[in-house]
């Protein structure tokens, strides 16, 4: 098996709010990924008086624990508990009913001789390659079929569409979310790899448009993922006018997990 994980900061002299890890339990018969990326939040805060990377740290420590440790516990109920694991340490001390409560994108997948089971919560992406060499993204697409007169600004995206039906929906203190995730299981015979991806790192296809999913996992296995953060860096510095970046950031936090069996 090959695994590689990349991650780095969009600015270096901001923490990466992004979370990964790789756990490849001791019996050798399976392992599991965990990918996070949290929201950075608004300048007049988020009610918590703990930053991003405590929250990332805090629920993708409880995942990578718990999708190795309860490897029959289907993957939505290991998330709703880490989130209530989450939310307990800092519930005495937080308002975490507020709307910008930290809060993160979440990627799992895990798997076994037999089965692959995946989750994906948000904007991140899963990349699974089967053995004929196609590739499919599995991905939580609420965000992106949102009209852009929905997303205006923060405000309105708070009050009208984050954590809300007919939105998008990410982790952050309320367990029942993980009801929401995109979620499912693949023969293991069938997956020849994985890729998951923050946002920042699939700009690479949905903002720049160099290549399509299978060209990015392509390139992953190649040249390995350091690569295609390297790349997407690239293509932030040379869109100086921001014309394909829009009202996102030049640079985003990028996390590649990549995964061979």
């Amino acid at each position: 098996m090959r695994t590689e994980l990349v991650s780095e900061p969009g600015d270096a002299a901001r923490p990466n709010e992004d979370f990964a890890s790789i756990g490849l339990p001791a019996s050798g018969q399976g392992g599991s990924l965990v990918l996070l990326d949290g929201v950075t939040p608004p300048r007049d805060g988020t009610g918590c008086r703990h930053p991003v990377p405590w929250f990332t740290a805090r629920l993708g420590g409880a995942l990578a624990e718990l999708t190795v440790s309860l490897q029959d516990v289907p993957l939505a109920e290991l998330l709703s508990r880490a989130v209530s694991r989450t939310a307990g340490a800092h519930a005495e001390t937080c308002d975490l009913s507020h709307p910008r409560t930290p809060q993160a994108t979440v990627v799992l997948a895990r798997w076994s001789p037999e089965t692959v089971e995946y989750l994906v919560l948000s904007d991140s992406a899963l990349l699974v390659e089967s053995p004929d060499g196609t590739v499919t993204a599995l991905l939580d697409d609420r965000l992106s079929r949102l009209p852009r007169s929905a997303l205006a600004t923060d405000a309105l995206v708070d009050s009208t569409v984050r954590n809300r039906e007919g939105g998008f929906f990410t982790a952050a203190a309320d367990p029942s979310v993980a009801v929401r995730a995109v979620t499912g299981t693949l023969p293991r015979a069938g997956v020849r790899a994985l890729a998951a991806l923050t946002d920042g790192a699939t700009r690479w296809v949905e903002r720049f448009g160099e290549g399509d999913w299978a060209d990015c996992l392509a390139l992953v296995r190649k040249e390995g993922p350091q690569e295609l953060v390297d790349r997407v860096r690239a293509l932030e510095r040379a869109d100086a006018d921001r014309a394909l970046l829009g009202r996102g950031k030049t640079h985003d936090d990028a996390t590649v997990v990549y995964v061979e069996f």
